[in-house]
């Protein structure tokens, strides 16, 4: 083999085993899957940021309440929003909105998993949001319950929207969404 192939091969094997290894230190209890068109998103839940959110987000996805909902508005270099069973915005679950768990400690960075509100602070219920790259601008004014940890790459093929609110015209949706701890092969 060529020094190159075998630097490569060398650089493709730790990205393996740091992959192999996050997931081996996951809790299946907090740990999401989220299967999108083109392939699994792996959330870790953050219960030490976020303890009403995080369950909230285990309950509802133990109901199926996620699975083929969409990603309503998806703004490029920002975010990308789903969790509204109506697909507009406007809705939620059933159940009563969450008080806010802001932390003076999370940031949100590329890959980070937020709880969607409206200007009321403690008005998040079930919509949420995966961040493309950094927004420092959220940071201690909404609610962090997660981070995506293995497939980021599928997050970032989701339909973009288009204007200043970034309103998909044609939506992806989330296929299916379990807990892991409840996952039977895989």
């Amino acid at each position: 083999m060529h020094r190159r192939t075998l630097i490569a091969a060398s650089a493709i094997g730790v990205l393996m085993s740091e992959t192999a290894s996050t997931q081996a230190k996951l809790d299946p209890e907090n740990t999401l899957y989220m299967d999108l068109k083109d392939g699994r998103v792996v959330i870790e839940l953050l219960p030490s940021l976020a303890p009403k959110h995080v369950e909230r987000v285990k309950v509802l996805t133990r109901q199926g309440f996620y699975d083929g909902t969409v990603f309503h508005r998806v703004i490029e270099g920002f975010m990308a929003q789903g969790g509204d069973p109506t697909g507009t915005g406007r809705g939620g679950s059933d159940l009563p909105d969450l008080p806010a768990e802001f932390s003076r400690n999370a940031h949100f960075l590329r890959g980070t998993v937020g709880a969607a509100r409206t200007a009321d602070p403690n008005s998040a219920n079930s919509q949420f949001f995966i961040c493309f790259a950094p927004a420092p601008s959220l940071d201690g004014q909404y609610t962090i319950w997660g981070r995506v940890v293995q497939g980021m790459e599928y997050v970032d093929h989701i339909e973009r929207g288009t204007g200043a609110n970034g309103i998909v015209q044609n939506p992806d949706r989330i296929v299916r969404m379990r807990v892991a701890g409840d996952a039977q092969g895989g």
